[in-house]
């Protein structure tokens, strides 16, 4: 059995993961994570919040919080919005772990015993008002490459260019808003210009494997030309090297590990906290982190996003080339490019951005991250940046899950569980499909002729059994699940994707082509018979889309009554192929089904239009709007009456409003309310609520309103209708 290796890069604890993330270095690991659990593998998958380092401080001081403050804070509601996103991590863990300060010196005391390290004097930027030196993203000024006027210390997020921060222009302190001067300091540095030989080498190596924007990035740094590279900061927050042995403590008092030195080191450290907690419960040693680490038979794949490759092609390589004790070397570094949002940059200060729990907050159902997931599967950004809209995810929830996958599923077991109450047991006449059906598939499997002859030349003996529509049906699955595994093999994701949304097309097609409603009327048998590949296909497609729509495969296993095979973190080790096993058919007869329900919800014009105008929208204008006072002038223009609801009920086609007509005490008019989702019709008859009178009219949905419904909403987003304290105001009572 093969064993994998898999680590997510540590997402920094000092703010909210947004879809930009997702696409990056997580979901296309964990889609990758679950295929290889499905195909048997033995497999770790190891993630982790970074927190450490200046970003952490400057969100601290932002917040006005002590540094532990943020990353507890930021920490569990990434780790939360992670586990509802359906992230299979086998562990979480977190770099300001004791565990983790001890691996981390390790390295550096390690380092410095062979002579990699060199202690050295720099000059650095200090800031007088805030008598401290700078690290580089406490620097703020213009890119010497580019000319970007926002550029950090030492990396221009514009251009992507490194630099050493004394050859910033106009440099500012973020911390007092004032010009630096030039001090001198000392750290250690590491001399990764003794690794330049082995770097290339190693390389050049995977020129046929990886992509080439990884490649073209990492040759370039080579090609530079390797030179030693800081790894302390002055900074009172991180990982502290003052009670390493021979080094003297005035030397190191104040001085840190540098965050990109130590940061990569969590996924060694949270791979032996793991192990522990393994051990602890008598299951293996606390040594056997060391098969995920220190033995060759171990494939090592680092998922990260474009701005990561050097730490993870060249840094950590060399890292743990130099540290010796086997240590195993990445096998690929599948980098991601960016994800847009509606054709922009993801910027969180201008509010472009869409974060996690967001999301989950405004769609709470599981499957609705299954949507989610699906969406951003299509739009991974494998080879380019790519773009997510509100419009592509509207319609490929609507058009593809829900349409095509969800349709053939909910299709076949509502009619299975209408007309049988579970899977069908074979008729008389079909008893030995079973087995043909495993026949067929080592047809196709040894013929050895192209695919266009397969279905041509399938021989007289299965032909019995199998009608053409069969057959085309079971060579789908069996091509696609071979095609869409040799995609995720390579890592295309999007491509793999597509080829399993693919199989449920082809299983729609046999489901119209055989028409199970007229059968079941004129051939019961042959009803039967349709029903249960039918059913056999529904499984095959819960395995197959389970990397990327854990939460509806859960749901279909749990509608079949079998076992669940979502490639989820196991509990325990299995070895069997599931993947390649959707090509034959499961023990699925007189399996009694629970009755079904849809698994993805469409989403609305109206949902898409609230998503879209959110965007852009910045919690300092959302704030200053607040503050804003008026005058008892402009209050004056506003007329609050009390009405009274004569009658309500729902709009055609829409999950989020009502149609009241309601007496105003002047006559009867019509209000639109997005209350649906609060309020049953219902609870509203009758009741005396509060209105604003003087709306100019609006059209929703194609229906006129004459009016505003008040209602009050709470931080989870629960709407509460306002009125008056004593049922019996008349209507049109004036609110003072």
């Amino acid at each position: 059995m093969k064993r994998t290796l898999i680590t997510s890069a540590l997402p920094y604890a000092n703010g909210y993961l947004h879809l930009g993330h997702c696409a990056g270095a997580y979901l296309p690991a964990d889609i990758y994570a679950r295929y290889l659990r499905l195909k048997g593998e033995e497999v770790l998958y190891v993630c982790g919040s970074d927190e450490h380092g200046v970003a952490i401080t400057i969100a601290a001081e932002k917040e006005k919080v002590s540094p532990r403050e943020i990353i507890d804070k930021y920490h569990e509601a990434n780790k939360e919005a992670f586990e509802k996103f359906g992230m299979s991590f086998d562990i979480y863990s977190r770099t300001s772990l004791p565990g983790h300060h001890d691996t981390a010196r390790e390295f550096f005391r390690d380092f410095r015993e062979k002579g990699y390290l060199v202690d050295l004097e720099e000059e650095q930027f200090y800031d007088e008002d805030a008598n401290m030196f700078l690290p580089d993203r406490y620097v703020e000024g213009t890119c010497p490459n580019c000319g970007y006027d926002h550029a950090r210390g030492d990396q221009c997020d514009n251009c992507g260019a490194y630099y050493d921060q004394l050859k910033l222009k106009n440099p500012l302190s973020l911390v007092s808003g004032k010009s630096p001067v030039v001090r001198r300091t000392s750290h250690w540095y590491m001399r990764f210009d003794m690794f330049q030989s082995f770097l290339e080498s190693y390389i050049e190596s995977h020129a046929g494997d990886w992509k080439d924007n990884v490649l073209q990035q990492s040759r370039s740094w080579l090609k530079q030309g390797l030179n030693e590279r800081a790894i302390t900061r002055d900074l009172n927050w991180g990982v502290m090297i003052d009670d390493i042995p021979n080094i003297p403590p005035g030397k190191a008092k104040g001085k840190v590990l540098y965050v990109w030195f130590e940061a990569v080191l969590g996924y060694i450290s949270a791979t032996k906290e793991l192990i522990n907690i393994l051990a602890e419960q008598g299951k293996g040693s606390s040594d056997s982190w060391k098969k995920w680490w220190q033995d060759p038979e171990t494939r090592y794949i680092a998922f990260i996003g474009k701005d990561n490759i050097v730490f993870h092609t060249l840094i950590f390589p060399a890292m743990l080339h130099g540290k010796g004790e086997g240590y195993i070397l990445p096998d690929n570094v599948p980098a991601n490019e960016f994800l847009n949002l509606e054709g922009q940059k993801f910027s969180k200060s201008r509010n472009w951005s869409i974060d996690l729990r967001d999301f989950i907050a405004d769609f709470p159902e599981p499957t609705a991250n299954d949507s989610l997931r699906y969406t951003l599967a299509m739009n991974l950004p494998e080879t380019k940046d790519s773009d997510f809209t509100w419009k592509d995810f509207q319609a490929r929830t609507n058009n593809e899950l829900a349409a095509i996958f969800g349709n053939f599923v909910n299709r076949t077991l509502q009619f299975a569980y209408k007309n049988f109450g579970k899977v069908p047991d074979l008729p008389k006449s079909s008893k030995w499909l079973t087995l043909f059906w495993k026949n067929l598939i080592s047809y196709f499997e040894s013929s050895g002729i192209s695919d266009n002859e397969l279905l041509g030349r399938v021989p007289e003996e299965l032909k019995k059994i199998f009608n053409d529509n069969d057959i085309n049906l079971i060579y789908a699955v069996w091509k696609g699940n071979r095609e869409a595994g040799a995609f995720y093999e390579r890592f295309r994701f999007r491509d793999g994707v597509s080829e399993t949304m693919n199989i449920a097309r082809a299983a729609n097609k046999y489901f119209n082509d055989e028409e199970p409603w007229n059968s079941i009327k004129t051939d019961p048998e042959k009803a039967e018979k349709t029903i249960y590949i039918c059913c056999q296909l529904v499984r095959s497609l819960a395995v197959l889309f389970a990397p990327v729509t854990p939460h509806a495969s859960a749901k279909i296993f749990d509608t079949l009554g079998i076992e669940y095979l979502t490639g989820d973190s196991p509990k325990d080790d299995k070895s069997e192929d599931y993947w390649l096993q959707t090509a034959l058919p499961a023990d699925l007869e007189a399996s009694k089904l629970k009755e079904p329900e849809l698994l993805f919800a469409k989403i609305e014009d109206e949902t898409v239009s609230v998503q879209q105008a959110k965007l852009g929208v910045k919690i300092e204008e959302k704030v200053k709007d607040v503050q804003k006072l008026i005058s008892i002038e402009d209050f004056s223009g506003i007329h609050l009456r009390t009405a009274k609801v004569l009658k309500a009920e729902k709009v055609h086609k829409s999950k989020k409003l009502l149609k009241l007509l309601v007496d105003t005490g002047e006559g009867e008019r019509q209000i639109i309310a997005g209350i649906a989702q609060h309020y049953e019709p219902e609870q509203l008859t009758g009741k005396t609520v509060i209105i604003l009178a003087n709306l100019q009219p609006a059209k929703l949905m194609g229906l006129d309103s004459y009016g505003m419904l008040l209602a009050a909403s709470d931080k989870d987003g629960k709407l509460s209708i306002l009125t008056t304290d004593t049922e019996d105001m008349p209507p049109g009572a004036e609110i003072h």
